[in-house]
């Protein structure tokens, strides 16, 4: 009996031994390398587990029961960029690791808008760019457009500075989507170049955007590509206060901007809330200009939230309330111009229900329900003119899959009601028009060890249902769908190739339209008959990311079947005295190359170059509208400690490559340089940041904007931000 009770005990023993032994322990302290202080409540993420922790107040982390293998572990904090490292866990072992955070130099990137799940920038098979906190307090202004300029393949789009939104790889309007944590903002910007995107920037942890056609995660407004604002707020709970204020102020146009935000959590709860303001004057332009009159913007913004996150299920909740007033610079060429505004509001309450079990089929899923409320009014002096209003009820669930062997992947749903309509002296649209959507997709992802392969598909329904009988009910079904590879050359070095076939249903605006627009300086007329856009694009990156090199070059090829575009005519209306333009279709092609270079040339000093370029025409050699010119830039990063300092030089060529009635631009250089220095501490950071831009006070033109004939752009001028950060 006592044999049998030691042999028992025995094989318990070596049991648990045997068990203890099949996975391992990744542990590790994360400092900022500036001065090499301990840095609390980071996050530490693995890449490849989805899985999370905070560095305490050592700034330490650990993370048990790691299965053997080779993972990414990288770290974030809000104004610092990040790091990653790459262990290798073997059963039984602890591996340790360092990770350091820096103000500038190669800055490691997180990104969920590219594929719906956490994955690094650089394996991401789509093209996508990330703008931090910190960089975009460094570049604040009223629009989004201005502060996403800077990267590569992405310009701006205005009618003034309130209403700057982004343009990706020359597409604009209903092909780009702007999103907040991956819903739509429900907006009106692309129907007009004067309607601003409703998008608290200060708010927002980072912005992503994803160039070229992201339809099968987005659906077919987004088959230029993505434009996604993240909250932070779904990433999960943490212990005690985090939060941030800062503060803006700059010449020039008279810049003052402040913003808080605070979030605080007990055990799995937590709460949040910000609140931003900022206001600008008339600007004044480079050269001999003078001031640009009405160029004013006033906007405001918050939010309130709250959420639960358990061991497998959380649920959050958040309101978001914007408000904005803002000018439409004036027409010097006319003896009595009129002053023109818009005022706008939105509000927006979201839901998220999720549920996490590794060890299910369906090893996630996510539930968000997103009702928003927009309005705006434009106008004339100080009377009202036309009143819009657009409301948005939408729901989405993605559903992610147990990893079976190489094979990942997620598939959902989504489905929206939108309720459009206007009433005034603008009305476009004659009557309130009903749009309702809905689609299925699925994106999976086999993966070996120096290759990823991933596919996908979306099905897309979208209906529209006019109040006016003189308007026809249209309805559009289509297939989105996306092949692409990455294979890794070399350490740090990868090639990835991607084929994509787009749908796009037609804009409301598109369809309907039918009167004089101030937005567009056109008297639009639609076409109730036009027809699905149809693309299929092709994508090529040669990327290369180690400590000395950060290197990106990207072509890119896309055909549309019955592209749709607005083309003026020779006639003019008569009350309004805008040229007459039609939205026509015709087949299209879109080519263009995008490079970014980050060279480490010694422990002070990164040498910096970026360049794009597109070129868009009808197949019948016909160049459209607003393609935005070559353009190139080449910097210094120079920094020491806790100090950079980063001159720019950005030259932009001629754009000749003209539609009909359209007034070509000059080429222009501005020099540029901006710094920021850090005191950073165990709980709290202190970022100050300076922007000195256009310091050549050059007078130029802005190809995209929809009144570039009449108003240039900023000219020279100073921008200071201070951010305290607690942590």
């Amino acid at each position: 009996m006592k044999s049998f009770a030691l042999i028992t005990f025995f094989f318990f023993l070596l049991s648990i031994t045997g068990m203890a032994q099949t996975t391992g322990k990744i542990t590790g302290n994360v400092i900022f390398k500036g001065d090499n202080s301990v840095i609390h409540g980071a996050s530490v993420l693995i890449a490849e587990l989805k899985r999370t922790v905070n560095s305490d107040d050592n700034g330490n982390f650990v993370f048990t029961d790691v299965p053997p293998g080779t993972y990414t572990v990288h770290a974030h904090l809000e104004g610092f960029a990040d790091e990653t490292k790459t262990v290798t866990v073997t059963a039984g072992t602890t591996v340790t690791t360092v990770l350091e955070l820096s103000l500038s130099g190669v800055n490691e990137q997180v990104t969920v808008t590219a594929s719906g799940s956490e994955q690094l920038t650089f394996e991401a098979i789509e093209s996508v760019s990330s703008v931090d906190s910190s960089e975009i307090a460094s570049r604040a202004s009223a629009g989004l457009g201005d502060v996403l300029n800077n990267e590569a393949g992405v310009s701006k789009r205005s009618s003034g500075p309130g209403t700057s939104r982004p343009v990706i790889r020359g597409f604009d309007g209903d092909r780009v989507k702007i999103a907040t944590d991956g819903v739509s903002v429900g907006s009106l910007a692309s129907q007009s170049g004067d309607h601003a995107e409703p998008v608290d920037i200060f708010g927002a942890q980072r912005i992503e955007v994803v160039k070229g056609p992201a339809t099968l995660l987005y659906g077919s407004n987004a088959i230029g590509g993505v434009v996604n604002t993240i909250s932070g707020h779904d990433e999960g709970a943490h212990p005690g206060f985090h939060g941030y204020l800062t503060t803006i102020g700059a010449t020039n146009s008279n810049q003052g901007a402040a913003s808080i935000g605070l979030e605080y959590g007990v055990r799995q709860w937590m709460l949040w809330g910000n609140a931003s303001g900022q206001r600008t004057s008339d600007y004044k332009a480079g050269g001999d200009f003078g001031k640009v009159v009405n160029s004013f913007t006033r906007n405001a913004a918050g939010s309130v939230g709250g959420g639960y996150f358990g061991t497998k299920a959380y649920f959050t909740t958040n309101f978001n309330y914007y408000q904005s007033r803002y000018g439409i610079p004036l027409d010097f060429r006319e003896e009595d111009p009129e002053f023109r505004s818009l005022r706008l509001w939105r509000n927006d309450i979201k839901f998220n229900f999720g549920y996490n079990d590794p060890a299910l089929f369906i090893s996630g899923i996510k539930f968000t329900v997103d009702f928003s409320n927009y309005r705006h009014q434009e106008l004339e002096d100080s009377e009202v003119g036309t009143t819009f209003r657009n409301n948005v009820g939408s729901v989405r669930g993605v559903f992610e899959q147990k990893k079976a062997g190489i094979l990942t992947g997620r598939f959902g749903f989504e489905t929206y009601h939108r309720y459009f309509s206007t009433v005034g002296l603008e009305t476009l649209i004659d009557g309130p028009v009903r749009q309702n959507n809905f689609s299925v997709f699925g994106l999976e992802e086999l993966k070996w060890e120096r290759v990823n392969l991933q596919f996908g598909g979306r099905v897309e329904n979208n209906s529209y249902d006019p109040s006016n009988p003189d308007l026809r009910d249209r309805g559009f079904t289509g297939f989105s769908g996306a092949i692409g590879s990455r294979f890794d050359l070399w350490k740090g070095g990868a090639f990835v190739a991607n084929y994509s076939h787009g749908f796009r249903a037609p804009a409301l605006d598109e369809l309907y339209n039918n009167g004089a627009h101030d937005g567009s300086l056109l008297f639009e007329v639609g076409d109730q008959n036009l027809k699905p856009e149809v693309s299929d694009g092709l994508d090529f990156s040669l990327r290369q990311q180690n400590k000395l090199v950060r290197a990106e070059a990207n072509f890119y090829y896309y055909h549309f079947k019955n592209f749709v575009f607005l083309a003026p005519t020779d006639e003019i209306d008569k009350d309004s005295g805008f040229f007459i333009a039609d939205y026509l279709q015709a087949n299209s092609r879109f080519v263009g190359t995008e490079l970014t270079l980050d060279v480490t040339a010694n422990k002070y000093l990164n040498v910096l170059f970026g360049f794009d370029y597109v070129n868009a025409e009808l197949t019948n050699g016909t160049p459209l509208p607003r393609i935005s010119p070559m353009r190139g830039r080449v910097g210094l990063d120079v920094h020491y400690k806790n100090f950079s300092v980063k001159p720019e030089f950005v030259a932009v060529g001629d754009q000749d490559r003209v539609f009909l009635n359209e007034t070509p631009t000059a080429g222009y250089g501005t020099f540029n340089v901006s710094g920021n220095y850090v005191v950073s501490r165990k709980h709290y950071a202190n970022i100050f940041s300076v922007n000195a831009f256009n310091l050549n006070n050059r007078l130029y033109y802005n190809h995209i904007s929809f009144i570039k004939d009449i108003s240039p752009e900023i000219g020279r001028g100073m921008r200071l931000s201070y951010t305290l950060r607690f942590f």
